[in-house]
């Protein structure tokens, strides 16, 4: 399964938010890579594996907060949810996607001194992600 079919899976808010995100990155950089771009626009692609809506988002966010790890680890769709920065890298790299595209998946919502890619790139998508 490559990038598009991903793309097509994700729900119509990930993908106007994705869209958003990229219109923000081709903005900021100068004729930024397309794997920029994938990245931006597949950086939350791990939350089709979850399969929740925006009112069980809103509570896993809730549960995140409370369970901290333990909510974080459960098998479940909400543990799902909040793993989407590993589930999604995990399917771009099966999609055969760009170092860059998989590692944003992965790192989007750790902190910059655990970032990879490289900082002006990741700055500028980070700064783009309004979630």
């Amino acid at each position: 399964m490559g990038e598009a079919a991903l793309w097509d899976q994700m729900s119509g808010a990930d993908r106007r938010h994705a869209v958003a995100v990229a219109r923000r990155v081709d903005n900021a950089l100068d004729h930024p890579e397309r794997a920029v771009l994938a990245a931006a626009l597949l950086h939350d692609v791990g939350k089709v594996d979850s399969g929740i809506g925006t009112p069980a988002r809103v509570v896993a966010t809730i549960v995140a907060m409370v369970g901290g790890q333990r909510a974080r680890s459960g098998t479940g769709r909400i543990g799902r949810y909040l793993r989407h920065p590993v589930i999604g890298s995990d399917l771009l790299l099966g999609a055969g996607s760009e170092p860059v595209t998989v590692a944003w998946a992965a790192e989007h919502h750790l902190p910059e001194r655990q970032w990879t890619v490289d900082p002006v790139i990741a700055r500028v998508l980070h700064a783009a992600d309004d979630d």
